[in-house]
């Protein structure tokens, strides 16, 4: 079978099914595993993540929303070469990908037409129904039990590893300016890993936070996990944070809590290294509890 994914936590979840020969064509943010580097893009953002501010950003997607333009750019020619006879989608967020009508409208040119499957988790429950589907689509239902019995698993194994502990109060920021508090998968992954999430809301999209939310939350354990941005890349911003009054107030920020993630491997895409996101939270939450589950790399402290 000849597939094009269009999403990054697809193709996560096409190789964790053993179909990574299969993939002719993939976006521009998959990067995961390895082997999809090599793969053809088929996609092109007009957003300049790397050098345009979180400030500069948030301005062209908004605009660009309003007038109904898209961010992203189909190859076209790239798609007819790669001939799918299947195509992954999403439906979630039209800042994140293409959008559906987007999609539908490049793929009525191709002939023949690919069937196309579009995912739009909220939830990891419908993350592993998104699996299912998936296995469903490319003949692979075996190995879709497999791969969701695997993370369900890890998931139950750290419960009983947490059995008994605390729960911190925890702040997840997807966005630095507007500030934005987590929202989707996100909160779950925080209430599975031991803390309580106290702006997000499990299922429910992110929202913009005024900065008088967070410290009245209190947080005792506060993550940075900017959309897209890699660890490096938010601390050329952090000073939107550090600088505000009464960071340096922040239970979190005076007990040394306060770490940059790595949101796009771990928190930003609802795929099979979500697991390994609720773990590294664990991790971090539970040291005592949860040593070793923190991926290297994955986490950086604030001074």
């Amino acid at each position: 079978m000849r597939i094009c994914s269009l999403v990054p936590s697809a193709t996560e979840i096409l190789c964790g099914l053993g179909l990574g020969e299969d993939l002719v064509g993939v976006s521009h943010e998959c990067d995961f595993p390895p082997e999809a580097l090599h793969k053809p893009r088929l996609l092109r953002t007009l957003v300049d993540q790397e050098h345009l501010s979180s400030e500069a950003i948030d301005r062209l997607v908004r605009s660009s929303l309003e007038r109904q333009e898209s961010l992203y750019e189909v190859d076209e020619a790239a798609l007819r070469r790669a001939s799918p006879d299947l195509v992954i989608a999403q439906g979630l967020c039209e800042v994140c990908a293409i959008t559906p009508a987007q999609t539908r409208a490049v793929l009525h040119r191709l002939s023949p037409q690919p069937k196309v499957v579009s995912l739009h988790a909220h939830t990891l429950e419908e993350l592993f129904e998104e699996i299912r589907l998936i296995g469903h689509a490319t003949n692979r239902n075996a190995e879709a039990g497999r791969l969701v019995s695997g993370c369900v698993r890890r998931i139950e194994a750290l419960q009983e590893r947490l059995m008994g502990t605390g729960r911190p109060r925890v702040v997840c920021l997807e966005w630095l300016a507007p500030l934005m508090a987590c929202g989707h998968w996100v909160p779950e992954m925080v209430e599975l890993a031991g803390g309580t999430e106290m702006l997000g809301r499990a299922g429910e999209p992110s929202r913009v936070a005024a900065w008088e939310e967070v410290v009245a939350a209190q947080p005792e354990c506060l993550f940075m996990m900017p959309c897209g941005f890699s660890i490096e890349r938010t601390q050329r911003e952090l000073a939107l944070l550090t600088g505000r009054p009464g960071w340096d107030s922040l239970p979190a920020v005076r007990s040394g809590r306060a770490w940059l993630v790595d949101g796009p491997s771990y928190f930003n895409r609802c795929g099979p290294r979500s697991v390994d996101g609720i773990e590294l939270l664990a991790g971090l939450l539970h040291p005592d509890r949860c040593a070793g589950l923190v991926p290297a790399g994955a986490a950086q402290p604030l001074p």
